[in-house]
C-alpha cells in the first residue's frame, strides 16, 4: 500500500521486537506489560479504536466485556476485480484501521485500531450489502436452501504497524418461499447487512446450523479480536492508568 502523506510508517512495517516497558504516567512506579505476565491479568491490554460505526460490531465488544472508541471509517467498499472474498474482506479491513489510524490526531502509542469487513458468498459470487430492495431480495434468492461462507477480515494497527487475519463460517439456510422473501425485505432488517440477512434478528428462523464463529457472522469474530489483542499487547505495552478504561 502507498504511503500516507503525515504518516510514512503506518501500515508499512513489520512487526518489531517487544517494546522496553514504560513507567506509569500518574505517580506509579510498577511496570506493566502483557509480555511479562500474559495469564496474570487477561484485561491487561490496549484500548481499542473501532472503525465502524456497526452498532453490531459494538454489542459484540461489550458483551465480551472490551472496552473500547468508536471512530467510524469511511472508504468506499467496493471489490476489485478478480479479488477473491478473503482478500477483499482483509483488504477493506486493512483500508479502514489504516484511514482511521492516520486521521486521529491524539491517537496513543498504546492505543489499537480494530478495521473489520464482512462479506457474504455464495457460488463464488461475493454478495455484500444489498443497494435496494430488489438487490436484497435477489441476495436471499441465491442463499435460499443452499450452503454459504461468512467472512470477516480484521485488522489491528498497533505502533504503526497492521496486523491481519480473517475468520470463515459455513451457514446453512433453509428454502425460502417468495413470500418469505418479500415480508422480510418489507421488514427493513436486510439492508445494512452483508449477504442481506442478520442471524441474530428475523433471519434467525431459516438458519438451522452453522460451522464456525457465530460471532463472524453477526459482523464480528471476537475470539479472534481478543487473541490479536493479546498479541498486540505483548509487543506494545499498556501503562498502568489506561488498563480500567470504561466500556
Amino acid at each position: 500500500m502507498e504511503k500516507s502523506e503525515g504518516s510514512p510508517d503506518v501500515g508499512n512495517r513489520e512487526w518489531s521486537a517487544a517494546r522496553e516497558p514504560t513507567k506509569c504516567r500518574e505517580g506509579c512506579d510498577s511496570l506493566v506489560s502483557m509480555a511479562t505476565a500474559p495469564d496474570e491479568d487477561p484485561y491487561n491490554i490496549p484500548m481499542l479504536v473501532l472503525a465502524s460505526a456497526s452498532p453490531r460490531r459494538q454489542e459484540l465488544l461489550r458483551n465480551a466485556g472490551i472496552s473500547f472508541e468508536v471512530h467510524p471509517a469511511d472508504i468506499p467498499e467496493d471489490p476489485l476485480p478478480g479479488e477473491s472474498a478473503k482478500d477483499c474482506a482483509e483488504r477493506l479491513a486493512r483500508e479502514k484501521a489504516l484511514a482511521v489510524a492516520r486521521v486521529r490526531p491524539n491517537l496513543s502509542p498504546n492505543d489499537v485500531v480494530l478495521g473489520a469487513d464482512t462479506v457474504v458468498v455464495v457460488d463464488g459470487a461475493l454478495l455484500g450489502k444489498p443497494s435496494d430492495a430488489a438487490d436484497a431480495a435477489r441476495m436471499l434468492r441465491m442463499l435460499s436452501g443452499r450452503t454459504h461462507r461468512v467472512i470477516t477480515g480484521v485488522c489491528l494497527v498497533a505502533g504503526g504497524v497492521a496486523r491481519v487475519s480473517s475468520e470463515t463460517t459455513v451457514v446453512t439456510v433453509n428454502r425460502l418461499t417468495d413470500q418469505d422473501i418479500a415480508d422480510y425485505v418489507a421488514s427493513g432488517e436486510p439492508m445494512d447487512k452483508a449477504g442481506a440477512y442478520a442471524i441474530q434478528g428475523i433471519a434467525s428462523r431459516w438458519i438451522p446450523r452453522i460451522d464456525g464463529d457465530y460471532g463472524n457472522v453477526v459482523g464480528l469474530p471476537v475470539a479472534l479480536v481478543w487473541k490479536m489483542m493479546r498479541e498486540v499487547s505483548t509487543q506494545y505495552p499498556v501503562p498502568c492508568n489506561q488498563k480500567n478504561r470504561a466500556i
